[in-house]
C-alpha cells in the first residue's frame, strides 16, 4: 500500500527560514563562552559569562572570514576577540575597552584564522590577495603594515602559536592536491624583532599524506595533529624536546575533510596529559578522552550523535556544537559531567517524537562493494504503507552525511517521506580506500551508489519504488544531473541545487580552492578533455525526460549561474517539465530567510505536482 500524499508538518517553509547557523564556539576562561551564529542578515558574535544572559558583542558588525569557503572567523584571547568582518581586515575587540574595535591592517583581499601571540603583541593570520595565499602577521596595535611570514605554497590553514610565542606551526599544500589528499605540517621559529620566521621545516605529511589541526600542548612540550595513515587516521604526538613521534590512536574517520578554515576535531586538556577527540563510527560521532599514554576513555555524549568545533577551557570544561538526528543543533557545555544547553539554533517547539530517527544502512553495489548511508524513517506510517523516498546526495563530493540534525530532513520526514542520505564511494569517514575510490570515477560511482541505494531501500520495503526522488546540491547536484541523463526512469523526479552541468566550464570559472579539484576526480587537463565532455550532463541533456527542479544563487562564485541556466534552457526547448529559480543576492547556498522560505515553498509544490499527484 502506498503512503498518502504530503502530510501537514510543523516545519513550514516560513519556519525553515528562521533557523540560526551555529558555526563556532570557544572558551575565553572557565566561565565565558564566545560563539558565532549566522543570522539572515549577518554573522553575529555572542558572549556569555556564567549564568548571565547571552549578549551580542557588537550589534552592527557582520563577522565573515573571506579565505576559500570561509571559516576561521574569530578567536578569543585575554586581550579581546579577534575577528574578520566582511571588509576582510583582522579586527580586535577589547574586552574591557568601550572604544570602537581596532582594525589592525588595511582592507585588501581576504583574511582568516587570526591568532593572538601569548604575549599579546602579534597576530598571526592567513591572507589571500589576487590569487596569492600566504601566512602573515601584524602587531596587535595595528601600528605597522602586515608582514609576510611564509609564502610559496598555494594554500595555508590552521596557524597556531607555541605557548612560549617562540614557535609557529601551520598546514600548507599545493595544487593539484586538496588538503585531504596531501598536505604538509610546518614548524618554524618566530623572531619577534624582525618579525619573521626562521628554521622553517616540514615535520609531517606529503603529497599523499594529509595532516590536520596542529595543536601545541599547554605546557609546550608536545605538538599533536591528525594524519592520514594507510587506510586509517591517526592522532599523532611529537615530543618537541626529544623528537619522539608516537601515534596515540589509529582509527577510521578521525580526520575530516578540511573544506574551511578554523576547523577543530580535538582539544588539549589543560594538564597536557590528555586530549578530547571527536570519534566517528559509520556517521555517528562521540567524544573520547585520549591520554598521551594512548589510553582511551569514553565521554558521555548525552543525547548527541554529532559534534564539531570542540573547545576545552583552561579548567578542563568541554564545549562544542552538538546535535542528533532528532535533536536540533545547539551550543553546549559540560557542567559536572552533564551537558548544558547554551544556545539553540532552532526554536525546538516541535516534540522530539515527531523528529526523524536515523538508522545507518549498508548495501552491496552491483560491482561487489559495500556502500554506506543513513536512513531516516518517515513520521506516521501505518502498517503496510510504503512512503515516497527522497535520496539526498551530499556536496563535496569529498564529504560525509553524519547522524546530525538537519531541518531539511525533518521537513520531509514530517510530511511522510523517507529520506536516504547516501555516503557514496568517495565520502569520508569510512577509510581512505573508500574515500579515494571516486578518483577518476566522479559521475560514475556516486551516481551508481545513489541509484542502487534507492533500489535497495525499495527491495527492503522501506519506500515506494515508483515515487523516488533524487536531490543534491553542488557536487550532489552534479550527481542528480548525471542520474537523470544516464539512468532515466529510476527516479520520478530530480531536485538540483547549484549543480555542476559542464565540467570544463567549472574548471575555468570556479574559485582558486577548487580549480584543480577535478584533476583527481576526473583527470588532468588537457589529457582527459574527452572524459570531461563525456561526463558533463549538459552534453547529454537530451536524455533528461524526468521532471527536474533547478535552484541557483545569482552570486555563486563556486558554481556560476550559467551551469543551471543552460540546463533550464535546454529543457525549455524540449518541453520537459521543470522549474528554474534564480535567487538574487544568494551565493553557494541560501542565507536570507525569504530565500529559504521561497525555496521550500517552491520545492514542495514541485514535488506535490510532479511526484505525488
Amino acid at each position: 500500500m502506498r503512503a498518502p500524499g504530503l502530510r501537514d508538518s510543523p516545519f513550514t517553509p516560513e519556519r525553515m527560514g528562521l533557523r540560526l547557523r551555529l558555526e563556532d564556539v570557544q572558551w575565553l576562561d572557565d566561565e565565558t563562552l564566545v560563539w558565532l551564529e549566522g543570522r539572515p542578515d549577518r554573522g553575529a558574535l555572542v558572549v556569555q559569562t556564567g549564568s548571565d544572559a547571552a549578549r551580542d558583542l557588537d550589534s552592527e558588525v557582520s563577522v565573515r572570514a573571506g579565505v576559500g569557503y570561509g571559516g576561521g572567523d574569530f578567536t578569543v584571547s585575554p586581550r579581546g576577540v579577534l575577528y574578520v568582518p566582511r571588509s576582510g581586515a583582522v579586527t580586535l575587540r577589547p574586552w574591557k575597552d568601550a572604544r570602537a574595535p581596532k582594525v589592525l591592517h588595511p582592507s585588501f583581499g581576504g583574511a582568516a584564522s587570526p591568532q593572538m601571540s601569548p604575549d599579546g603583541q602579534w597576530v598571526l593570520f592567513v591572507h589571500t590577495f589576487n590569487g596569492t595565499d600566504l601566512l602573515a602577521c601584524v602587531d596587535s596595535r595595528g601600528a605597522r603594515w602586515p608582514v609576510d611570514l611564509s609564502r610559496g605554497a598555494d594554500f595555508y590553514m590552521q596557524p597556531v602559536w607555541h605557548p612560549s610565542g617562540g614557535r609557529v606551526a601551520w598546514v600548507e599544500w599545493d595544487h593539484p592536491q586538496m588538503p585531504w589528499d596531501g598536505a604538509r605540517l610546518m614548524l618554524a621559529d618566530f623572531d619577534a624583532l624582525v618579525p619573521g620566521l626562521t628554521g622553517i621545516r616540514a615535520i609531517a605529511g606529503s603529497e599523499d599524506v594529509p595532516v590536520f589541526q596542529p595543536a601545541f600542548s599547554p605546557d609546550g612540550r608536545s605538538l599533536a595533529w591528525l594524519e592520514g595513515v594507510s587506510d586509517d587516521d591517526a592522532l599523532v604526538l611529537l615530543d618537541l624536546e626529544t623528537g619522539e613521534r608516537r601515534e596515540l590512536i589509529r582509527e577510521v574517520g578521525l580526520l575530516p575533510p578540511a573544506w574551511v578554515q578554523g576547523m577543530r576535531s580535538f582539544g588539549w586538556h589543560p594538564d597536557s596529559r590528555s586530549l578530547v577527540v571527536i570519534r566517528n563510527v559509520r556517521g555517528v560521532q562521540s567524544l573520547v578522552r585520549v591520554g598521551i599514554d594512548g589510553r582511551v576513555t569514553e565521554i558521555d555524549a548525552g543525547p548527541y550523535t554529532a559534534f564539531s568545533q570542540v573547545s576545552v577551557s583552561p579548567g578542563g570544561r568541554i564545549a562544542a556544537i552538538a546535535s542528533a538526528s532528532d535533536v536540533p543543533e545547539r551550543v553546549v557545555r559540560q557542567d559536572g559531567g552533564q551537558w548544558v544547553v547554551v544556545r539553540r539554533g532552532d526554536p525546538e517547539d516541535v516534540p522530539r517524537e515527531l523528529l526523524p530517527a536515523v538508522t545507518p544502512v549498508d548495501w552491496t553495489s552491483s560491482d561487489g562493494e559495500v556502500v554506506h548511508g543513513l536512513y531516516f524513517a518517515p513520521l506516521g506510517l501505518k502498517d503496510g504503507e510504503l512512503p515516497p523516498l527522497l535520496v539526498n546526495v551530499h556536496g563535496g563530493p569529498t564529504a560525509q552525511r553524519l547522524a546530525a540534525w538537519t531541518a531539511d530532513t525533518a521537513f520531509f520526514t514530517t510530511r511522510g517521506w523517507a529520506v536516504l542520505e547516501v555516503n557514496h564511494r568517495g565520502s569520508t569517514g569510512y577509510g581512505r580506500r573508500y574515500q579515494q575510490a571516486l578518483e577518476g570515477r566522479w559521475g560514475i560511482l556516486d551516481a551508481q551508489d545513489a541509484a542502487e541505494g534507492a533500489q535497495a531501500m525499495a527491495a527492503a520495503s522501506r519506500c515506494d519504488r515508483g515515487r523516488m526522488v533524487i536531490k543534491g546540491g553542488s557536487a550532489g547536484g552534479f550527481t542528480v544531473l548525471r542520474l537523470l541523463t544516464q539512468r532515466p526512469g529510476v527516479f520520478r523526479a530530480g531536485v538540483c541545487l547549484y549543480g555542476v552541468s559542464d565540467l570544463t566550464a567549472l574548471v575555468e570559472g570556479t574559485h582558486k580552492f577548487e580549480e584543480r579539484y577535478l584533476d583527481r576526480l576526473v583527470g588532468p587537463l588537457p589529457q582527459t578533455l574527452a572524459t570531461y565532455h563525456e561526463r558533463s550532463p549538459l552534453r547529454s541533456v537530451q536524455n533528461i525526460h524526468d521532471p527536474l527542479a533547478l535552484f541557483q544563487g545569482a552570486d555563486d562564485r563556486v558554481v556560476p549561474p550559467d551551469q543551471s541556466e543552460r540546463i533550464a534552457q535546454a529543457l525549455s526547448e524540449r518541453g520537459i517539465p521543470h522549474l528554474f529559480r534564480l535567487y538574487e543576492g544568494e551565493g553557494h547556498g541560501w542565507r536570507k530567510s525569504e530565500t529559504i522560505a521561497a525555496y521550500y515553498r517552491e520545492m514542495e509544490h514541485f514535488l506535490r505536482t510532479q511526484v505525488l499527484a
